[in-house]
């Protein structure tokens, strides 16, 4: 049987689209019959989790992990069914899933000034009402 003996992430990088989980030799183990095997960056190096989605991404990626010189090779797939390895996991990216990006005031700000100005035409059509200013008056109501 596979367990995760130890995952702790090196780096953890993230964008706007994905977390990315770098992977570092002495910080994650997993242990098989009861030897401890040691990840190499071999092959693939990092876990690729979708924000959106909350799924991993690079399902093909597969790890290697030594035990003195014996090499043992885990596909993603394998790793997924770890019970202990998704719940690692989850808790090592949560932080990084659960962020949302700050919205722009400057589209704000933009929304405003489009409803001042809506109200600042009406008024000047209630003022060319009053004055019975008909000319004005079409003109501003082109403009709504």
């Amino acid at each position: 049987m596979v367990t995760v003996k130890l995952l702790k992430p090196y780096c953890i990088k993230a964008d706007l689209e994905n977390v990315y989980v770098l992977l570092d030799e002495k910080l994650f183990t997993i242990s098989i019959k009861n030897e401890v095997y040691q990840f190499i960056p071999e092959k693939s190096k990092e876990f690729i989790i979708n924000r959106r989605t909350k799924k991993i991404e690079n399902l093909d990626a597969t790890f290697a992990f030594q035990k003195d010189n014996k090499v043992f090779y885990l596909s993603m797939n394998e790793l997924i069914n770890i019970p202990d390895f998704l719940i690692k996991l989850y808790f090592i990216t949560k932080p990084h899933l659960d962020y949302q990006p700050t919205k722009n005031i400057n589209d704000d700000i933009n929304i405003i000034i489009d409803e001042l100005e809506q109200q600042n035409i009406k008024r000047l059509i209630d003022k060319a009402l009053d004055e019975r200013n008909e000319e004005a008056f079409y003109d501003l109501i082109a403009l709504l």
